[in-house]
């Protein structure tokens, strides 16, 4: 796999360009180092600032370890003891010392899901790449868990998610969970050197993209019984759940035809064959994301989940759906140098910067309504640095190594 040369007025080649990403990170950074509370991190309100009550999330425990384990591989001062301070959590209170895997929260309730486990494994990566105390102990741990529970040679993907003491599995599969697992797999192939974990990425990818989504035009399938048969009405009655809506997630489509991109070039770094389909699929996925939730209602913008006619369910516009819009464009860019990746990286960005980047009180606005103003029906407040920081650190990176190796080794 050769990557094609880049256009030479390409943006991912315009130093102004890439000076603005790098300051558009820089400028995220302190806005979320107020997320740090006794036992990790907790979710920011639309100021910044603690909500009244605020406790630690593993969501944002896991998120803000590997994006501030990013910052200081990058040498920007001031992000080693917080990327310690989330692993101390991760092996605190968050941590089930009795049962094993982590929890939620710190009020050390609810079940222990794949999705959650993925970014615990992704945690650790990066702050093992960031050669932090403690990482290695918690990257074996993290490891052990996914294989002991949630990762399934049968099936060749991850089960969905289980009760604290593992007795009683959920009868569902998600694609969401699978994803971020693929997203972890790569990370930990890197820092571990092995090679199974790319193995694994593929067989997930191959289940959910090359069949699943590529037999419906390229729209991924979300929700499945626990022997994979679709469940295409799964959450008819909650269209707007924040992790499991109802429909198609155009977001979710640009977020996987980026991460099959990612697993082609570290399949071919590691000497592996990468097979012709993930980029057929990652074009295929990107194009239907583009043509059904751009302007889908009329109205500026990428709708956030779509019905199986490929109308829209939910037009509001969500963060993490543009930013992975943009980093999906550039990734496609990258592997293929062909213009029209070009002219939409451009267009995503030009409509980030005017909407979504909150120039007044910092970060970016995680929700807009249809008529792009703030809102708050689905992500109250700006609990994520995850999604925007990759997003203007992914375009200035080749597409393997995964993100802290690739750091690492600058």
């Amino acid at each position: 796999m050769i990557p094609s040369p880049l256009p030479a007025d390409s943006w991912l080649v315009e130093p102004a360009h890439l000076a603005w990403l790098n300051a558009e990170g820089l400028r995220l950074l302190p806005f979320a180092r107020a997320a740090k509370v006794e036992h990790g991190f907790a979710g920011l309100d639309e100021t910044g600032a603690l909500p009244p009550g605020a406790s630690a999330e593993l969501i944002h425990t896991t998120r803000m370890t590997h994006c501030f384990a990013l910052a200081h591989l990058q040498g920007i001062a001031g992000h080693d003891a917080l990327v310690d301070h989330g692993v101390a959590a991760l092996q605190g209170r968050l941590r089930d010392e009795v049962a094993g895997g982590w929890f939620a929260d710190a009020t050390r309730r609810g079940d222990k899901s794949a999705y959650l486990h993925a970014f615990v494994a992704l945690a650790a990566s990066s702050a093992q790449a960031a050669g932090r105390p403690g990482a290695d102990a918690l990257l074996d741990e993290a490891i052990s868990i996914l294989e002991l529970h949630f990762w399934s040679e049968e099936e060749g993907a991850l089960r969905e998610s289980f009760n604290r003491d593992w007795s009683e599995e959920e009868a569902y599969r998600g694609a969401n969970s699978n994803m971020h697992g693929v997203e972890a797999f790569l990370a930990l192939a890197d820092v571990t050197g092995d090679s199974v974990w790319l193995q694994r990425a593929l067989r997930i990818a191959e289940r959910l993209i090359h069949g699943h989504a590529a037999s419906r035009g390229h729209a991924v399938v979300e929700h499945f019984d626990r022997h994979w048969r679709a469940l295409p009405e799964y959450n008819a009655d909650n269209r707007a759940d924040p992790f499991r809506p109802y429909g198609s997630t155009p977001g979710h489509s640009f977020e996987w035809a980026r991460l099959l991109l990612h697993l082609e070039a570290a399949l071919a770094h590691a000497g592996l064959a990468a097979p012709g389909w993930l980029l057929d699929d990652a074009r295929g996925l990107f194009t239907s994301a583009c043509r059904d939730a751009w302007h889908a209602d009329g109205a500026p913008g990428l709708v956030y989940t779509l019905d199986w006619q490929a109308q829209p369910v939910v037009r509001a516009r969500l963060h993490w759906v543009q930013a992975e819009a943009s980093a999906a464009a550039a990734a496609l860019l990258r592997r293929t140098g062909e213009p029209i990746y070009e002219q939409w990286y451009r267009r995503f960005w030009e409509f980030t910067s005017v909407h979504f980047i909150d120039l007044h009180q910092g970060s970016w606005h995680h929700e807009l309504d249809t008529d792009n103003r703030p809102a708050a029906s689905i992500w109250p407040g700006k609990p994520d640095l995850y999604h925007a920081y990759q997003a203007v650190v992914l375009p200035r990176l080749a597409l393997a190594p995964s993100l802290a190796t690739a750091f690492s080794r600058m």
